[in-house]
């Protein structure tokens, strides 16, 4: 299955993003074929609450100066955990300890029919 080309698009813009605010430990997870709801889902971790508020807040400003409408943010408030919904790919950002608690990669990762992490 491919994903759309504005998926690839949207990844990629996201992904320098994530670069560029210096998120640690970003694993990109392929859903096509395995979700009806996204493409691709992005784990990622800021250092403190703070690092995880800056990181989401520039990767919604990224996605709405490209035009991506009805982006659903998550989480902001705490900043534990941050959950992006741009539609074709969604992106979590953690902190290093509710990353470990709730281990988002192997529930995606493992069993048969994983999706596989890119």
């Amino acid at each position: 299955m491919q994903a759309q080309p504005d998926a690839d698009k949207t990844l990629s813009l996201i992904l320098s993003r994530l670069e560029d605010m210096k998120a640690e430990e970003t694993v990109t997870i392929d859903l096509r074929g395995k979700s009806a709801y996204s493409d691709y889902m992005i784990v990622t971790t800021g250092r403190v609450n703070r690092h995880v508020g800056a990181i989401a807040e520039n990767v919604t400003k990224g996605l709405k100066e490209t035009g991506i409408k009805n982006i659903h943010v998550e989480g902001l408030p705490n900043c534990d955990w941050v959950l992006i919904d741009s539609g074709d790919v969604i992106v979590h950002v953690f902190r290093p300890e509710v990353r470990e608690f709730y281990n988002l990669e192997r529930l995606y990762t493992q069993g048969p029919g994983a999706a596989k992490a890119i």
